[in-house]
């Protein structure tokens, strides 16, 4: 999965559609990203003496990762990510659209 946590990322489908949110987590082994303020619900918890209030906490769920595109910095642009390989071996992940580096993927092997 290219996109990271701390990435700028849209929303493209669903009741959050063109959202503009930081990715908070992600979920590689199941495709899936936590992004903040995105698929909020609600857990409701019962008094306890870990919670004495207990009431409703709302928290955000994870959005499969083929539902955002990763905002470029450089182009201001929902984008998807390319691949680049560098000539020493190492992987980069480049903006589609204007083909700014967005950051390193994997050094150069030894």
């Amino acid at each position: 999965m290219l996109i990271r946590s701390g990435d700028l990322v849209e929303v493209t489908t669903g009741n959050a559609r063109g959202t503009r949110a930081k990715v908070l987590s992600v979920l590689p082994s199941k495709g899936k990203l936590v992004v903040e303020g995105v698929n909020r619900v609600y857990r409701h918890i019962k008094r306890s003496q870990k919670s004495p209030q207990g009431g409703r906490l709302s928290k955000e769920m994870p959005v499969d990762a083929s539902n955002v595109l990763i905002v470029c910095p450089a182009c201001g642009k929902a984008t998807r990510i390319g691949v680049k390989v560098d000539a020493d071996g190492s992987r980069s992940r480049v903006c589609r659209k204007c083909g700014s580096d967005l950051g390193s993927i994997r050094k150069a092997k030894a």
